[in-house]
């Protein structure tokens, strides 16, 4: 006899596998959240109370120190972002198709 869809989403909401899963995506998300928080706040109080640091030319050129700052701050976030998405596309999605297969049965 198959279980309801209550019943199902019941089980897997009380499996220990489940609970893993969950606490382990949550503290990496929030994980790589803070650091792009931290990231970005820092960048903001670079701008706003050390503004002479960002407007330094780099050698003798006209381009300035707040070039590469910002682009390394949008590589930063592609670069975590691609982190996370892979770390989801295997890891995470394996649990849950492992967590969903057993119970399917």
């Amino acid at each position: 006899m198959k279980a309801t869809s209550d019943e199902l989403v019941t089980r897997i909401i009380n499996d220990e596998k489940y609970k893993t899963l969950v606490r382990t995506r949550s503290r990496f998300a929030w994980t790589l959240t803070a650091l792009m928080v931290f990231a970005y706040v820092s960048f903001l109080f670079l701008v706003a109370f050390k503004k002479e640091v960002l407007a330094q030319p780099i050698g003798s050129g006209v381009t300035t120190w707040s070039i590469p700052v910002g682009i390394g701050l949008i590589v930063f976030t592609v670069l975590i972002t691609g982190f996370y998405v892979r770390r989801a596309n295997s890891e995470f999605d394996a649990m849950t198709a492992e967590i969903v297969k057993e119970h399917q049965k």
